[in-house]
């Protein structure tokens, strides 16, 4: 098996998400993926990951999304298309499984991220049971879930070589994105101003976080305690890796019997009220 390590900042729920994301995609591409966070030295906190075969996994993941396409994914009888924003809509063949209702708008379509014969769907924003969905942006317009994927991967279009070593720390102007990586979003109250009525300020983001975040996010949440707090966990030790499963369960808090940290992120609204939700702060909590 190959390995690789990157940095990690835990309080940064957008990076956790996003490591979940490396995951899950190296599972996908690679097969038998592992992971783990190692804090032992907290000035220099690193995610763990490897997988089968002698490819580094993180550029491995990283060359797919070089390479990758968006396209919305829709039942076979769906009205819902996403052309109007440039993104292709795929009909699924009429009996093939749609991970949950037709929406009542494009905005959730779930999207397939492809590149040759290989592809890794990403559908969390369109959960539709009591499974907390973990949505919070709100695209002006209708603008769908695939078209912030898809800009995002435009951002980083030609830059994928400066993301091998520390791919969280890799900025973009950007003008809209999943609201996973606080270090983009505000409060315009708290701000004292709107960066939106001012043309001269430009928001800087973090695509590669937003893209891989959103990746995690198909198979794990965080707990979720109200519509403003939620709760996460990470899991690991040095030099330890676990598979998936159990990354997954840690994300959501499952007591399980590994070294583990607890973390607790406050939301809130930065317009209109049940709408778009940012990230305020993020507090460790002990373990019990």
């Amino acid at each position: 098996m190959a390995e690789a390590a990157i940095p990690v900042d835990l309080f940064n729920p957008g990076q956790v998400f996003a490591c979940l994301g490396f995951l899950e995609a190296a599972d996908v591409l690679l097969g038998e993926a592992q992971g783990g966070f190692d804090w032992s030295n907290e000035a220099d906190t690193r995610f763990l990951l490897r997988a089968a075969g002698d490819e580094n996994p993180v550029e491995a993941v990283l060359a797919f999304l070089a390479e990758a396409e968006v396209v919305a994914l829709a039942p076979a009888h769906s009205r819902n298309r996403t052309e109007k924003w440039d993104v292709p809509t795929q009909r699924l063949p009429l009996g093939e499984p749609f991970p949950f209702p037709d929406p009542a708008s494009p905005a959730t379509l779930p999207a397939r991220l492809r590149a040759g014969e290989q592809f890794i769907d990403i559908t969390h924003w369109g959960e539709a049971t009591n499974v907390d969905n973990v949505k919070f942006w709100a695209g002006a317009g209708g603008y769908p879930g695939v078209a912030l994927l898809r800009d995002a991967l435009d951002l980083m279009r030609g830059r994928w070589e400066e993301a091998r070593d520390d791919p969280f720390s890799v900025s973009a102007l950007q003008s809209s994105s999943f609201r996973f990586d606080w270090r983009r979003d505000y409060i315009p109250l708290d701000a004292g101003f709107s960066p939106n009525e001012h043309a001269d300020v430009k928001m800087v983001g973090y695509p590669l976080v937003e893209i891989l975040a959103a990746i995690g996010l198909s198979h794990a949440r965080p707990l979720r305690l109200d519509k403003l707090h939620y709760r996460y966990a990470v899991l690991g030790s040095k030099d330890a890796c676990l598979p998936p499963v159990l990354l997954r369960a840690g994300l959501g808090c499952a007591p399980l019997p590994f070294n583990r940290r607890i973390f607790r992120m406050e939301l809130g609204w930065p317009g209109q009220e049940n709408q778009a939700r940012c990230i305020l702060e993020v507090m460790e909590e002990p373990v019990s």
